[in-house]
């Protein structure tokens, strides 16, 4: 039998590796690319119009229905709707004012972002978790931000309510079914009816490309969101900047099945990069939850593609159910070119696992990759666009610039490009914290070098400034980097977890076991993490309690975003009672201790 970790990876073509590298005096790297962006279509609407052209009768966008069959639009139809959308919005919205977007992920949702585009008013997607929350504090917050003129949102019970809660009784709704609604709306699908006019291309005609076209939303993990100000050149930039590094690999003008919400940043990069490139988006509904991913399951058993994308957590939940279902396994490998994962370290366990299917089934490895960015650089502007067996954040786009501040032992990470947002909305001292001397961003991230002496091996995340705290003796806990490497030590038992707590006298966690966890997995656990700090000195890198949590994070109280990553400061606070008994003099059974004799 072919050891997997020999085979031969499957063909993909990537950008090559040539870098521009200023090692200056004081410790800063400056880098970017030697490798130019290729020319785009900077004005999005026209570009997405031109892919109308070029694409003709290909399914643009599909979705399952009420009878959960494929509802699918083409090129075609999706350009009509959005024109006539556009000329709706022209004539009853004013230009440079916000459209509120409050929906999963559909049809109608791509449709109206792209009429925002064509009709020069600011498409504002937010969470739909913000319309489940009691106190609509986060939704409050971005209609006193933006001042939308309009809404869309569907009038399910939560959204009818929101609306009506929050928005002044002048903001226009548009909406599938008006009559829900207390006060006057349009049904979107009414104007999908109408012909648009000359008025939407005079409209596109006069986009300034340099203007703000969306504002996106930060999430707002310690606070309330930030607003994004992206502009259309930022846009079409992070597209050409991903096509150029790992477009061809990915395949956006292929068939593509996604999850990513398109209120955040890589989901929304995921269906401008598709359409803009003429691809087709099966809108996948799933989510790397428990429950909530058998939907993405039963999608990829009947939708091939040749590039997934998905957190480490979902990951781990697909390795096991492809090892009890052959035909899951099958499809999902069958044109498979490029894996890639973000928002936490992938465990070596999950990754070995899947790289054996992968090879027993096609006879090649599937190149893994992963990337850095963020709502304020568009999406992922670094990425992993090399062969290489180490976890990493990768290499700069093209027209990306890095620079690596020293800061104790490790680099901070700022950024610069056209990607890069036009600041954030009304928030004039943080826009003047947020950039330095030289324009550029101050992520608050760190990094390392993955060989010091060879740039050309990539960075290695290295935490969040945000996410390091104090012990109550005073030593720091660098939290995003003790999390990846407790990820990595305790797969497959666990698929998440959360570090305990600033101020106190030890650290401790909180975890969800992995799909598979079964009786033995607490004192598994606490085996492995006795092996963990050996490895490791001093209270501020060990784990001495922990606790296994029985329900999945809650959405409605901002303990996961909806693109899978973790709250720790929502968790903390709403199992409060969970780490008081972490802390206790006499833990209860429930809490595992590591080492019972200290």
């Amino acid at each position: 039998m072919t050891d997997f970790r020999t085979a031969p990876f499957r063909d993909a073509e990537f950008m090559p590796v040539d870098l521009d590298v200023d090692r200056q005096d004081d410790g800063t790297i400056i880098f970017k690319s030697n490798i130019p962006m290729p020319e785009r279509e900077t004005n999005v609407a026209r570009a997405v119009f031109q892919s109308v052209e070029n694409n003709a009768g290909t399914i643009a966008l599909a979705q399952r229905d009420g009878e959960d069959d494929w509802e699918v639009v083409n090129y075609i139809t999706l350009g009509q709707r959005i024109a006539s959308l556009a000329n709706w919005l022209i004539e009853n919205v004013p230009a440079g004012r916000a459209v509120l977007v409050l929906a999963e992920n559909s049809i109608d949702s791509a449709i109206v972002k792209f009429a925002c585009y064509a009709a020069r008013v600011i498409h504002t997607p937010v969470s739909p978790a913000f319309a489940l929350a009691t106190d609509y504090a986060r939704l409050s917050h971005v209609a006193r931000m933006t001042n939308p003129a309009c809404v869309f949102a569907p009038a399910t019970a939560p959204f009818v309510k929101a609306v009506e809660t929050v928005l002044a009784d002048d903001v226009a709704i548009l909406t599938d079914k008006p009559e829900l609604f207390s006060r006057p709306a349009t049904a979107v699908h009414d104007i999908y009816d109408i012909a648009a006019t000359n008025a939407v291309q005079e409209s596109i005609n006069r986009i300034d490309p340099d203007d703000v076209a969306s504002y996106m939303m930060t999430s707002g993990s310690t606070g309330l969101p930030k607003v994004v100000q992206l502009s259309m050149t930022a846009l079409a930039a992070n597209t050409a900047q991903t096509i150029a590094a790992i477009g061809k690999a990915a395949g956006w003008d292929d068939v593509m099945l996604d999850w990513l919400p398109w209120h955040h940043a890589a989901g929304a990069s995921v269906l401008r990069s598709c359409l803009v490139e003429g691809g087709t988006l099966y809108i996948d509904a799933g989510k790397p939850a428990p429950g909530l991913f058998d939907t993405s399951i039963r999608n990829l058993r009947e939708i091939s593609v040749c590039y997934f994308n998905n957190v480490p957590s979902g990951y781990a939940m697909l390795v096991a159910a492809m090892e009890d279902d052959p035909e899951l396994r099958a499809s999902f490998f069958r044109k498979m070119r490029l894996m890639l994962y973000g928002g936490a370290g992938l465990p070596q366990n999950v990754y070995d696992r899947l790289q054996e299917m992968a090879v027993a089934e096609t006879g090649h490895r599937i190149h893994m990759t992963t990337g850095y960015g963020m709502t304020e650089t568009v999406s992922g502007c670094l990425t992993i666009h090399f062969p290489t067996q180490t976890v990493g954040i990768g290499l700069p786009c093209p027209d990306v610039t890095v620079k690596l501040v020293p800061t104790d032992g490790r680099y901070e990470v700022r950024l610069h490009g056209r990607n890069l947002m036009n600041g954030y909305l009304n928030e004039p001292e943080k826009n003047a914290a947020v950039f330095d001397e030289q324009g550029f961003y101050k992520t608050g991230d760190l990094a390392r070098l993955i060989n010091p002496d060879n740039l050309e091996e990539g960075l290695a995340f290295a935490g969040r400034l945000a996410e390091e705290f104090k012990l109550s003796n005073g030593t720091w806990v660098y939290g995003g980097e003790l999390r990846d490497s407790l990820l990595k030590a305790l797969s497959p038992d666990i698929m998440d977890l959360v570090l305990c707590d600033a101020n106190r006298p030890y650290l401790t966690m909180m975890a969800w076991p992995g799909p598979k966890a079964d009786a033995d997995a607490g004192p598994r656990i606490a085996e492995k993490l006795k092996a963990f700090n050996a490895n490791r000195s001093g209270k501020s890198a060990t784990i001495q309690r922990f606790a296994l949590l029985a329900t999945a994070p809650d959405p409605s109280a901002q303990e996961v975003s909806d693109k899978g990553s973790i709250n720790r400061r929502a968790v903390i606070e709403n199992r409060g009672d969970i780490v008081e008994q972490l802390y206790a003099d006499t833990p209860p059974a429930s809490i595992f201790c590591v080492d019972p004799s200290k």
